[in-house]
Order: structure tokens, then C-alpha cells, then sequence
């Protein structure tokens, strides 16, 4: 039975916001957390940064499904997205966009005054992505910040002060998010052309793309590589780095420019799992 709420049903939100996807920037968040307090965090910074996280993501992605909707509604891959189909109307995903927006300011205010100052910023700095791809190929890094802020608002919920660490894990997210979003959008290139949409694929083709991806991803090794050592880890943080340095190498053996039939594996089953072996890096290498 469908559980219904005033913006639409529980699992029509859900898609819309493609709640999975918080894997990507949620164990992030968390990470710099641990290594801004150099152990466990308190449990009230870490609920309010949980919950931030959570409205942000939410909020940014409902923005960019509205923002986007008449893209959507042409392409056969997002054809049956909650906005196009009608479960979900744009009044109430503005709506949503407003509750999920007024609960991440809360949630900042209830961090400390540096996050109150850089919620709205943040907020806007998340919605940007959506008009970006429409003048420019430097989408996947504006993407990638977005998701880079993570680590940054880990710190910074548990100290309010900047430090290199987070600001390398910063790049490091960054360049890793822009590559696999450069896989993905792979998928759309025509589509995108058509459109007058921007990409790194629609620029450079698909195998420059994959090129740059690479790329991206290299320099994604080298930063969380210069975190550890700015952060003082120990070698159980080494492991975990060439880790998730062979398994980004794994992705770009799976995605061929005449064979994109495991984009989706590269994109999200991968991906997804870095992130996570990243914070149990970080654990390790804080407490042993």
C-alpha cells in the first residue's frame, strides 16, 4: 500500500530524488566528521549533519528534476521520472523543494553560526547545477563540487574552522564525481546534441570523455592519497587508498567507447562502493 505524504507518494518521492544515491556524499559527510574530531563525533552534530545532508541532497535533486522536467519528458531514458508521469506535480515538487530547503537551514543553525552563514550559499551553489549543462561542459565539475562540499561540511559541523584536510578531500571528490558523471552522460550524448545541452561527451566525443574520465579519476588517487597524509592517518588508510584506486581502474576496463552496456555498473555499483570503503579508511586509520 502506497504511503502518501502532501508532496506525493513515499516511493514516487523516492525515485525522484533517487534516495540510493545518498551513498554517494553521505559517508563523505561522515568522514570529515571523524577527522575533524580525531575520533568519535558527538552524537547531536553528527544527527544534525545527517539530517543536513539528507534535506540538501533532497532538495537539489527535486530542484534539478523541476528545473529539468521538459528535458525529461523528451528523453526515452527518463520517461518514466515521477515528474513526467505525473505522480508527482511541479507545485508539489517546489513545495518539496521549500521544506527540504527551510530544514537544511535549521539543521546548519543547529551545527553552529559557520554553518548558518554558508547554508543559503550552499543551497544556491546545489541548484546551479541545473542550468550550468545549458552553456556549459563544465557541468560534471560543478556536479562534482557539489558533492566535494560533503567532506567540507563534515569538518565543519564538528570544527568550524578550515583545514587542508577536508579541503583535499574536497578535490578529491570532486574530480571523482565529474568522472563518473562523465560516464553517465555518455548515455545522452545524441539526446544532448539535440537539445543544445552541454557535456564533456558532446565536446570531445565519447572516447575523450572516457580520457578525461580517466583522468579525473587519477587525480581523485592523488588527492585522497595527500589527505591521508595531511590528516595523519595510519597505513591502514594506505590499503583502503589503493583499494579504492584499483576499483577505479576496474571502472574504466568496464566502459568502452562501442560498449556503454555497463555504464550503469561503473556509474553506480562501483561508485557506490567506494565512498563507503572511504570512511572506513578514515575510521581505521583514526583508531588504529
Amino acid at each position: 500500500m502506497a504511503v502518501t505524504t502532501p508532496f506525493g507518494t513515499v516511493g514516487a518521492l523516492c525515485r525522484m530524488v533517487k534516495i540510493e544515491h545518498s551513498i554517494f556524499a553521505l559517508p563523505f559527510a561522515w568522514a570529515g566528521a571523524f577527522l575533524a574530531a580525531g575520533a568519535l563525533p558527538a552524537w547531536q552534530p553528527l544527527l544534525f549533519l545527517t539530517l543536513g545532508m539528507v534535506a540538501v541532497r533532497s532538495f537539489a535533486m527535486a530542484f534539478n528534476r523541476v528545473a529539468d522536467v521538459r528535458f525529461d519528458r523528451l528523453n526515452p531514458r527518463t520517461a518514466q521520472r515521477p515528474l513526467v508521469t505525473g505522480e508527482i506535480s511541479p507545485a508539489q515538487t517546489w513545495a518539496f523543494c521549500a521544506v527540504t530547503g527551510l530544514l537544511f537551514i535549521a539543521c546548519c543553525a543547529a551545527l553552529n553560526s559557520l554553518c548558518l552563514y554558508l547554508a543559503v550559499p550552499a543551497l544556491l551553489f546545489a541548484a546551479g547545477y541545473s542550468y550550468v549543462k545549458r552553456f556549459s561542459w563544465l557541468c560534471h565539475f560543478w556536479l562534482g563540487a557539489t558533492l566535494g562540499l560533503a567532506p567540507l561540511a563534515g569538518w565543519v559541523a564538528i570544527n568550524p574552522t578550515l583545514h587542508l584536510t577536508p579541503l583535499l578531500f574536497f578535490c578529491a571528490v570532486t574530480f571523482w564525481t565529474a568522472g563518473f558523471d562523465i560516464f553517465y552522460s555518455c548515455q545522452d550524448v545524441e539526446f544532448d546534441k539535440e537539445q543544445g545541452l552541454h557535456s564533456v561527451p558532446v565536446h570531445f566525443g565519447i572516447q575523450g570523455g572516457l580520457v578525461i574520465a580517466a583522468f579525473c579519476h587519477a587525480v581523485t588517487s592523488l588527492f585522497l592519497l595527500l589527505a591521508g597524509v595531511s590528516a595523519g592517518l595510519s597505513v591502514w588508510w594506505y590499503g583502503v587508498w589503493l583499494l579504492v584506486s584499483l576499483v577505479l581502474l576496474w571502472e574504466h576496463r568496464l566502459v568502452k567507447p562501442d560498449d556503454l552496456s555497463r555504464v550503469n555498473m561503473a556509474f553506480f555499483t562501483l561508485n557506490g562502493i567506494i565512498s563507503p570503503v572511504v570512511l572506513l579508511g578514515v575510521v581505521l586509520g583514526i583508531f588504529l
